[in-house]
């Protein structure tokens, strides 16, 4: 079960840049209308395994209601927003991103033991 930690202030984006400096940091942008964005959180979330990747802090962006707070991701970390999309970030930098029915978990767990 992934415990998702809500990102609703923009000023929490530059914390979390750093804070990938000690773990890595998934954030999810996910469109609550959007049926594609909610297959791939179903599916994320059915295949997530906290065994595989116990070091990762993980954040969800609902970019219906926390526009702006999206933008400053894509802004900040230099990305083309997308939706839904995943983003690892680790040491400041981004080391997974992917869209779509792209997002799996085999994927993010590869990332992060990279």
């Amino acid at each position: 079960m992934i415990i998702w930690q809500k990102l609703t202030a923009v000023e929490s984006i530059d914390e979390l840049i750093e804070l990938s400096a000690q773990k890595p940091i998934m954030i999810f942008k996910h469109s609550t209308t959007c049926s594609i964005s909610q297959t791939a959180l179903a599916r994320l979330e059915r295949n997530w395994s906290e065994k595989d990747v116990p070091q990762i802090a993980t954040f969800f962006v609902d970019l219906l209601s926390y526009r702006s707070v999206s933008n400053k991701i894509s802004e900040s970390l230099a990305l083309k927003h997308e939706s839904p999309q995943v983003i690892i970030i680790k040491n400041g930098k981004v080391i997974h991103d992917a869209s779509h029915m792209s997002i799996t978990f085999s994927a993010i767990r590869d990332s992060v033991r990279a």
